[in-house]
């Protein structure tokens, strides 16, 4: 993604400068009630978590799926605590990039989510994801409990007949999932020029679209 030879030395410094200088102001969300009530309770939030690559694009993909209230990028699956971007991108904690999907279960369930991500990741591809290589950015699903443990397991089954290969996507259970630093998070909102230059010349929605058209019809 960030630490790619091929990306042009101007960039990648650019891209390191603003690290520095772009600092996202936390957002609060929260509200004061003197009375709660059943009435003016808020909505119930779950979550989910899932390794695509990129969590850039992860996050963008994710916060257009209606249901979702907010999407984290961060880090899961390593040994240390809090690891840092520059550990995790060097590939020496064993962490994922990963995201952290809080959503609306009344207006978008587990199950959407699971299916949505099969087409929006490369899941043949266990070595990285589109021109990010390594560990730290291979594709998986995170189930928090057993509920959402079942429902990938069927999910990937069911997927798995409508693709001709393997699937390389694991699942894996959940541990201790770290937020990145301010400056990844909503990275497509705040850098476009940069995350749209990266998106495409990492070729990620075109080799998307080439897995869409080579699956097998959905059995009904």
């Amino acid at each position: 993604m960030m630490k790619i030879s091929w990306i042009k030395a101007g960039l990648v410094s650019a891209a390191l400068a603003c690290t520095a200088a772009i600092a996202l102001a936390a957002t609060s969300t929260s509200s004061t009630s003197t009375a709660p009530t059943t009435a003016s309770a808020k909505p119930e939030t779950a979550s989910a978590i899932f390794a695509g690559g990129c969590f850039w694009c992860s996050e963008s993909d994710y916060e257009k799926l209606k249901g979702v209230t907010e999407v984290v990028s961060g880090y899961i699956g390593g040994k240390s605590k809090n690891p840092s971007y520059q550990e995790v991108s060097a590939g020496g904690t064993g962490h994922y990039e990963a995201v952290e999907v809080f959503y609306d279960p009344s207006v978008v369930s587990y199950d959407t989510l699971v299916n949505y991500f099969w087409s929006h990741h490369d899941y043949l591809d266990n070595g990285g994801q589109f021109c990010d290589r390594g560990s730290q950015y291979a594709p998986a699903i995170f189930p928090q409990d057993a509920k959402q443990l079942n429902i990938a397991k069927r999910s990937l089954a069911a997927f798995q007949q409508r693709v001709k290969a393997k699937i390389a996507t694991k699942i894996v259970p959940a541990s201790t999932f770290y937020a990145a630093e301010d400056y990844h998070q909503n990275y497509y909102k705040t850098n476009p020029v940069r995350y749209n230059y990266y998106r495409l010349s990492c070729g990620r929605d075109s080799r998307i679209d080439a897995l869409k058209a080579d699956l097998k019809p959905a059995r009904n």
